[in-house]
């Protein structure tokens, strides 16, 4: 299967630390209603799936329509990337299932208020995306849940899992942050050594599986989660086209393993090679090699 995701503009009501958009931001908040459809159009194959992302495509009051209007196109499934936030007001979540989202992606980065309210900075987006996510269980959505994994959220990354399942969550991603944009710029407070953020991970992995839950990992090569390696997700993402600022078509998957990422000098040796990615580049280049042992 493939998909492509399409920007639906930058503006966001959080203001992640780690956000890999940076400052886009400042300078386009909303993409137009029009020019939305042609790229939806020109994007478009059988077969392919959609995902909204953006910066925040929920605060759109014309996203029902553009859901709408995917569904007529032929897109299937169709996938809302979202802070969660607005999923709080139920009536949203019940209009966007009846134009045609499939899948709910919201995202939940701690076990607390404290934790997440302070890397989204924004006060109350812990309560409202609980809310939502409630919502969207109670309606009977598909939840595809994500936690960005930062130094500050290590410690509760289990908890987080735990929590998710109790609100009905059955899968979930804990994907390490990339360390670009705000995350890039603010690296020695938000990015945790790799092997650090594997063991709590794996922790996370192993209490999610106690609640039958499916828990899956982005940008953890699986030489990092000895016994865990089945939760390495890059296997199984679809082929994936990007849509951004400038309208044109961006194939990600290639950029992912031919440049975002990396392979080191023992990668070689290693089984898995063949299946890996490596992890994000900006890894290595400030950390080192050290941690990545080859797979026998």
């Amino acid at each position: 299967m493939s998909r492509a995701d399409i920007k639906v503009g930058f503006a966001c009501n959080n203001r992640c630390v780690f956000c890999a958009q940076g400052h886009k931001r400042r300078d386009i908040g909303f993409i137009d209603a029009a020019e939305l459809a042609g790229r939806m159009r020109k994007a478009f194959a059988p077969g392919r799936g959609l995902v909204l992302t953006g910066g925040e495509p929920t605060i759109r009051r014309d996203l029902v329509k553009l859901v709408a209007l995917a569904r007529a196109i032929g897109y299937a499934p169709i996938q809302v990337q979202t802070n969660g936030r607005m999923l709080a007001y139920a009536p949203l979540v019940d209009r966007l299932m009846r134009a045609g989202v499939t899948e709910f992606s919201p995202a939940l980065h701690g076990s607390t208020a404290a934790v997440h309210d302070a890397l989204t900075a924004a006060p109350g987006a812990f309560d409202q995306t609980v809310a939502g996510i409630e919502n969207v269980a109670r309606a009977g959505g598909l939840l595809l849940t994500n936690t960005v994994v930062v130094r500050d959220n290590l410690s509760c990354l289990e908890d987080t899992i735990r929590l998710l399942g109790s609100l009905g969550v059955r899968q979930a991603q804990l994907a390490l942050v990339h360390p670009v944009g705000t995350a890039g710029e603010l690296y020695d407070d938000i990015v945790p050594p790799i092997d650090e953020a594997a063991e709590a991970m794996a922790r996370a992995i192993r209490a999610g599986r106690e609640l039958s839950m499916r828990v899956v990992t982005e940008a953890v090569p699986p030489c990092l989660l000895p016994g865990l390696e089945d939760a390495v997700v890059e296997e199984r993402i679809p082929d994936t086209t990007v849509v951004d600022l400038d309208g044109e078509l961006f194939g990600f998957s290639t950029w992912r393993t031919d440049e975002g990422k990396a392979k080191g000098p023992r990668c070689g040796e290693c089984t898995r090679d063949q299946s890996c990615e490596g992890p994000w580049r900006e890894y290595p280049e400030r950390f080192g090699w050290d941690a990545y042992r080859p797979m026998a």
